[in-house]
């Protein structure tokens, strides 16, 4: 009999786990060079080039000489207006990233909580919105904020008897707002959901038998139990708010312009493609900021509650 008989050999072994590896992380490596990595580096390029005589790109070489410039990044750091836009953008995205803790929190809590036939349908109710179309759900908050919406005509009234002017709903920061928050929600529902149903009850038990009250027990296990959750549904709130444009174009104002606003109007208004790929890259490196904080704040989290 081989002395190899019922033996696995080391190097065969070796081999199989680093194929694995690479058949495991191949996709999503060409996934991410395909659509974040190539992407990134021609809106690279494109900043520093000329804009075209009639909107595009201008050739890159012409007459033997490479055509790029730092016009646009000049231009972009000279105008304040600019960084404004990117102040109002981030304060729109940490308000509706406020809101939806606030709002997804207890009802994540109320899911998790729940008997376990009641969850999946809870769930399934939380993500129903994904099942009409974006844009639809949109307009309808222009019908239901509209100036001669029940909300409106009751608000006004209200605000009547007390002897104040009428507001507008719609075409405010307020109507941009509510459709943010309205349509990021589940983002922040689902994340939270799945944190607090891993939580063990023996904690609360622990903590109860302890001394503690309701809302010790809360604070003291419950919340940082709890925070991995906030920041991942955090980050799926807060990086795609930053972005969002048709929210603000349906019910926004003038003055209601957030950065991907901007963005879409360099690219398909002005045509002016070098400074909004400007604009873009600048968004992207404030996007990676956030999600490398969120990162380290929540491996701190983790670490310091282990």
């Amino acid at each position: 009999m081989s002395p190899w008989a019922g033996r696995t050999m080391p190097g065969c072994f070796s081999m199989t786990r680093r194929f694995g590896r690479w058949l495991v992380g191949l996709p999503p490596t060409l996934f991410l060079l395909l659509f974040f990595v190539a992407p990134s580096l021609i809106m690279i390029v494109a900043s520093f080039r000329l804009a075209g005589e009639y909107g595009g790109l201008a050739p890159l070489v012409e007459h033997g000489r490479w055509q790029l410039t730092l016009e646009t990044y000049r231009f972009f750091f000279s105008d304040f207006i600019y960084v404004e836009i990117f102040i109002r953008s981030f304060s729109v995205a940490l308000a509706t990233t406020l809101i939806c803790v606030l709002l997804a929190y207890p009802l994540a809590w109320l899911i998790a909580r729940s008997p376990k036939k009641h969850q999946d349908l809870m769930v399934l109710l939380a993500v129903l919105p994904f099942a009409s179309n974006f844009l639809i759900r949109v307009y309808a908050w222009m019908i239901i904020l509209g100036p001669q919406a029940a909300v409106a005509r009751a608000l006004n009234s209200l605000l009547a008897m007390f002897g104040f002017e009428p507001v507008t709903l719609l075409f405010s920061p307020f109507a941009v707002l509510v459709g943010m928050v309205y349509v990021h929600l589940p983002f922040m529902i689902l994340p939270l959901y799945t944190n607090l149903a891993r939580h063990d009850p023996a904690l609360l038990d622990a903590a109860q038998d302890l001394g503690a009250n309701a809302w010790q027990r809360f604070w003291e296990v419950t919340w940082p139990l709890s925070l991995p959750g906030i920041y991942a549904g955090s980050v799926l709130v807060f990086i795609p708010v930053l972005g969002m444009f048709a929210i603000p174009d349906i019910l926004g104002g003038t003055g209601d312009i957030l950065i991907g606003n901007v963005i879409k109007e360099q690219f398909l208004g002005t045509r002016d493609w070098p400074f909004g790929a400007t604009l873009s890259l600048m968004l992207t490196l404030a996007v990676l900021a956030c999600a490398g904080l969120a990162a380290w704040l929540a491996r701190r989290g983790v670490g310091r509650h282990a």
